[in-house]
């Protein structure tokens, strides 16, 4: 591995918790550019352009569901702009034979409200049943954000400019270890996870070193992570304006399939 990629290995991701509250209010807070020169720019399938993934919603062997998930796709779709900036990832990781591997990237609104409105409020209530009202709506989202409200308001999946990635090795296909499931809706999925705990084990620290790296090429590269997800990055989006200190995100909502439920 090179210098420089060993490097952020060991670069401590900043913290989840303050990124967190900045995020508060972006979908309400951020104008969206809607004339600007990529407010129409179209998406692509990320595998027609040499990157790796599969829909895990479109599919039985995706843990924790083990269901294909309703409304999905198989498709993985993102903005132009968005895949030229994922390829450029892979070409600085090709020199350590590690690839980008994408879970999801645009997403039906079906699948947006089944799991704000159904499983997730479904499986909290098991575990914590004193949720409820304001307060359980406030722990779904800190996982899955609300459907789109309009062409003002869109869910991040929706733009075309939000992906759902890991990292694994482009010969043996096995991904990195990040210590733990994609779409865990626990403290466990918080990216900075690893770096708020004492260090036990050598899974541990390839787990917050992997996290390091995925943070850093794609941060690197101009990406915003959701700090409450560590799988989770955009650009263009409402989410990336505040995070990154933009004054208005490139993309609103779009829909590059034949469905009408965008």
């Amino acid at each position: 591995m090179s210098l420089d990629l060993l490097a952020l290995r060991q670069r401590s991701v900043p913290s989840s918790q303050e990124a967190q509250a900045r995020k508060q209010g972006y979908r309400t807070g951020v104008p969206i550019k809607r004339d600007g020169a990529l407010s129409g720019e179209p998406c692509v399938e990320v595998r027609s352009i040499g990157l790796a993934g599969d829909n895990h919603y479109n599919g039985a062997l995706n843990p924790p569901y083990y269901e294909r998930i309703p409304g999905s796709i198989a498709g993985l779709f993102v903005r132009q702009s968005v895949a030229d900036k994922l390829r450029a990832v892979n070409t600085r990781l090709a020199g350590a034979e590690i690839e980008l591997y994408l879970f999801d990237a645009w997403r039906p609104q079906a699948v947006q409200r089944h799991f704000h409105d159904v499983w997730f409020p479904a499986w909290l209530s098991k575990r914590q049943p004193e949720l409820a009202g304001r307060a359980l709506v406030e722990e779904v989202e800190k996982y899955w954000s609300a459907p789109t409200a309009g062409a003002s308001s869109p869910s991040p999946h929706s733009t075309g400019g939000a992906v759902d990635l890991t990292l694994r090795f482009i010969a043996t296909r096995q991904p990195l270890f990040m210590g733990g499931l994609f779409d865990d809706v626990t403290d466990d999925a918080w990216t900075d996870s690893f770096e708020r705990r004492t260090l036990v084990s050598m899974s541990d620290e390839e787990a917050c070193a992997n996290r390091r790296l995925l943070y850093w090429v794609m941060s690197e590269a101009g990406f915003a992570n959701n700090p409450t997800e560590w799988w989770h990055f955009s650009w263009g989006d409402q989410m990336w304006a505040r995070l990154s200190g933009q004054p208005a995100a490139h993309y609103g909502p779009c829909n590059p399939t034949d469905s009408p439920d965008a």
